[in-house]
């Protein structure tokens, strides 16, 4: 975890990971064509958590964050990098 020291970027300048989940599982969704409902059911999830999730109403665990991504096909951390920015990691 980086220190102040090493040039962590102040918390006004990093994005708001419930955002940032929010905006990439709609963009995801929208992309397969599928309902709240139908992501649920892939994900075995009930559809108000998956609208709530969007709303970032809802804390989210990592274990429903992997079922989410399997659901949709990707890697857990695509649905956590912000919009514009690469899932390639060194």
């Amino acid at each position: 975890m980086p220190t102040k020291s090493q040039g962590a970027a102040p918390a006004e300048l990093r994005p708001n990971i419930r955002e940032v989940l929010a905006l990439n599982l709609v963009s995801l969704r929208n992309e397969l064509g599928w309902s709240q409902d139908e992501l649920a059911l892939e994900a075995g999830l009930h559809r108000t958590f998956i609208a709530h999730v969007e709303r970032r109403s809802r804390n989210i665990s990592l274990d429903n964050l992997e079922r989410i991504a399997a659901a949709m096909g990707v890697l857990t951390h695509r649905l956590l990098v912000p919009p514009g920015h690469s899932t390639d990691t060194a």
